[in-house]
């Protein structure tokens, strides 16, 4: 055989052993990925996020918690994403919608916001406690599955700042990347600024929520480009009398959004009734 053509083989089994490395290295890496999960299993077990009850997967409930979750499920009202009590054909408007119209188009929630999923929303909030970060994101993409598929853009509804150097994150903002990561949507993490200062929500009825938080919301300069002319689907964790998003929502239709819907984990349903 001549040298050009023992050079020319040789050159060739080592671009097929190189092939074979780089077909095999995804396979490797699996390999080692899998033994460290199971280290991880061992040394940091599943556990139920509800009761510590040891499980087969992470970022799950076990059936005894999971029976505690008062999931909201159609039929429900198509402004407020409140429970209703039959169904009565599409879209259905509550009473409460129809005597006081919100800003935002449509709301949809997980659950209701009471028992183990206020608990576990209290945890996420003031106990710096973020393992339940991926089932939340699981569940708004399931319930807000409507509202996401139509969105443009996705932004939080934003913290007070000395509520965020206190608490050092936003609720909000880590719900929203969530869903952003699971459905491919933008977010826009600081589109939205707090104008003023306002009080604690907590113990204020709902012309004082409303009354509180007026005027304290506007879209940044930087995004209001991004926003003008698009669906926007607001994020936030708790709904309870709506005021907050609806003034979130009349700040991004001043900046130009086409649309507005909302999206939270939680709602409680007896304030909006």
């Amino acid at each position: 055989m001549a040298l050009g053509d023992t050079n020319s083989r040789l050159a060739q089994l080592g671009d097929e052993s190189a092939a074979d490395d780089a077909a095999r290295t995804p396979q490797r890496w699996r390999q080692i990925g899998n033994v460290w999960t199971a280290t991880l299993d061992i040394v940091f077990p599943p556990l139920c996020l509800g009761c510590q009850t040891r499980l087969f997967d992470h970022d799950a409930l076990c059936p005894a918690c999971w029976r505690q979750i008062d999931f909201i499920r159609p039929p429900l009202c198509d402004r407020l994403g409140i429970p209703m009590p039959y169904d009565i054909g599409t879209p259905m408007i509550s009473a409460a919608a129809a005597a006081n119209p919100p800003p935002y188009n449509r709301a949809r929630a997980v659950a209701r916001y009471d028992g183990l999923v206020r608990k576990l929303i209290h945890d996420f909030k003031f106990r710096d406690t973020h393992d339940a970060r991926r089932l939340f994101g699981r569940w708004l993409v399931e319930a807000g599955s409507e509202l996401i598929s139509g969105a443009d853009v996705i932004v939080p509804v934003p913290l007070a700042a000395f509520r965020l150097l206190s608490r050092r994150f936003n609720q909000a903002q880590l719900l929203a990347a969530e869903v952003g990561r699971r459905s491919g949507k933008p977010v826009l993490g600081q589109a939205l600024n707090r104008t003023r200062s306002t009080a604690r929500q907590i113990g204020l009825t709902r012309r004082q929520r409303e009354r509180n938080v007026a005027g304290a919301f506007a879209v940044s300069n930087a995004a209001t480009a991004a926003i003008a002319g698009k669906s926007v689907l607001l994020l936030d964790d708790i709904i309870t009398t709506g005021a907050t998003v609806s003034a979130v929502t009349m700040a991004l239709k001043k900046a130009g959004a086409a649309r507005v819907d909302v999206l939270a984990l939680a709602i409680v349903t007896d304030a909006a009734l």
